[in-house]
């Protein structure tokens, strides 16, 4: 599986959520702009944190630019309700980086971030403005 990267500043971090006896996870936000037209949007994006790594972000303040090195996973679900299934995407971080600091992460450091291939369509992709790895 590919790992991604993304900067933005850190808007929000929640406390740790402990959901089973073995098994605990904590999620932050980060807002990431981008130009669009000549027009600035932003996307708030919400990554976990599971396990050992939950104290990552510790040392992280709202408000700092930060990067973050993060796997997708997704699990696919049946209600128990009506029967019906969904499927969960998750942002997974597995380490963080101050924008102007050594990288923050556990002892078993996760193998380095990995470019993701472009993806193919007809249509043409317009150049990027900015030094951000997001592809718009």
């Amino acid at each position: 599986m590919a790992s991604f990267d993304v900067s933005g500043k850190l808007i929000e971090k929640y406390d740790v959520q402990q959901i089973t006896e073995k098994f605990k996870k904590r999620e932050f936000v980060i807002e990431c702009p981008k130009e669009i037209s000549g027009n600035v949007y932003h996307d708030y994006l919400k990554f976990q944190l599971t396990q050992d790594r939950v104290g990552l972000i510790e040392a992280m303040n709202e408000g700092d630019m930060i990067k973050v090195h993060f796997n997708l996973r997704g699990s696919k679900y049946t209600s128990k309700k009506d029967g019906s299934t969904g499927y969960i995407t998750n942002l997974e971080c597995w380490r963080l980086e101050s924008a102007s600091a050594a990288p923050v992460a556990p002892s078993q450091q996760a193998a380095p971030a990995q470019t993701a291939p472009a993806p193919k369509t007809d249509a043409p992709i317009a150049s990027k403005t900015d030094d951000s790895d997001l592809p718009f």
